[in-house]
């Protein structure tokens, strides 16, 4: 039904997108950048944010300000308009914005496996989660030995389940393991919600196949780096490639080759998406490949909102929101700690 989604869709999304296109106007600025990246202290930042949306979550904080304080109101802000959202979405826009926070449930899991197994307290593991992927026995999860325990008593009643499948062995969990297990779930993860937007058919499907395509290449460029001189062996490795997107299934066969990240740079450069990608840093410079990958995801992002009529403006302001609060993190970050030389380096421009 490609082409014909202007006669149905506003019948239910349409106040919806509408809503979203508004909140997407209130993103900040290169100018805002620029004059936060002026700011010689947390209290600036607070005054300059005082003239955005962001405004009433912040004054009635007190100073001195933390930078966790201003991530964590401006995630609130986040948070309060996805759930307004939410509210309102009927079949099929609520089970796509469900989908959305999928991803904050499987870091959430990862967070509190991790710190339990470095023996870190349960409370102040849970004031570190994400509030869009809380669920309601995420708590419980510090009582798991393994992977089987952590499914049986805890995941089989949440959204995630389906995906722990392929994760479920009897080996106790430590820090390889549990890389290994948030891999694996994000692979299931992406590619459920990949068929689930091939089902919706329409413009939704192409531009989010595109979006979804794009987050799968760059989870196995960095399953890639991130393994080199580890224990994982190639097999392995590919078994944690989604199975779509521009690099399969031939880029995935070089990428499992790679030892080392010029091989890595030299697998992809064949691929013209991300050729631009890599001809932005010279040889060596492998720590600038995040941002560049964000900048490149942030222009796809914005172009989702040069069409109408389809759900992908939502997965788009949520991204594009939680970028927004990296580089609120990193100017504050490097504000508070008296290192304005290097304020500009992490922070993605967002129009």
């Amino acid at each position: 039904m490609y082409g014909f989604e202007m006669m149905t869709f506003n019948v239910q999304g349409g106040f919806l997108e509408a809503i979203v296109r508004g909140h997407r106007s209130s993103l900040l600025t290169a100018a805002d950048y620029n004059n936060l990246c002026q700011c010689e202290t947390l209290d600036d930042v607070k005054m300059h944010l005082s003239s955005t949306e962001y405004g009433s979550y912040l004054q009635n904080e007190p100073s001195p300000l933390h930078t966790a304080t201003i991530v964590e109101k401006c995630t609130l802000k986040l948070v309060d308009e996805y759930k307004k959202m939410l509210c309102q979405a009927t079949e099929p826009m609520s089970t796509f914005l469900e989908y959305i926070t999928y991803s904050h449930m499987i870091d959430n899991v990862v967070l509190i496996v991790t710190g339990t197994l470095h023996e870190r307290d349960v409370h102040e593991l849970l004031e570190k989660c994400h509030p869009l992927g809380m669920f309601d026995s995420i708590a419980t999860l510090a009582v798991a030995q393994n992977m089987r325990e952590l499914y049986r008593l805890v995941l089989v009643d949440t959204p995630l389940a389906p995906y722990f499948s392929e994760c479920i062995t009897s080996e106790d969990l430590d820090d390889m393991n549990i890389e290994i297990m948030r891999n694996t779930l994000y692979k299931a993860y992406l590619e459920d919600f990949y068929k689930f937007c091939q089902s919706l058919g329409g413009a939704t499907a192409e531009i989010m196949s595109d979006l979804l395509a794009f987050e799968a290449d760059r989870r196995a460029v960095n399953i890639t780096i991130n393994s080199i001189g580890t224990e994982l062996i190639r097999d392995d490795r590919r078994r944690l490639y989604s199975n779509f997107g521009l690099l399969y299934p031939y880029g995935h066969e070089e990428l499992a080759l790679c030892e080392d990240v010029e091989q890595v740079r030299g697998a992809l450069e064949k691929y013209p998406g991300y050729q631009s990608i890599f001809a932005k840093m010279s040889y060596g410079e492998s720590q600038l490949l995040d941002k560049a990958f964000y900048e490149e995801e942030v222009k796809r992002l914005c172009l989702t909102f040069e069409q109408q009529f389809h759900y992908a403006v939502f997965f788009s302001y949520i991204r594009l929101r939680e970028q927004e609060i990296r580089n609120l993190m990193w100017i504050s970050e490097c504000v508070a700690q008296n290192q304005k030389s290097r304020v500009h380096d992490s922070v993605v421009f967002i129009f």
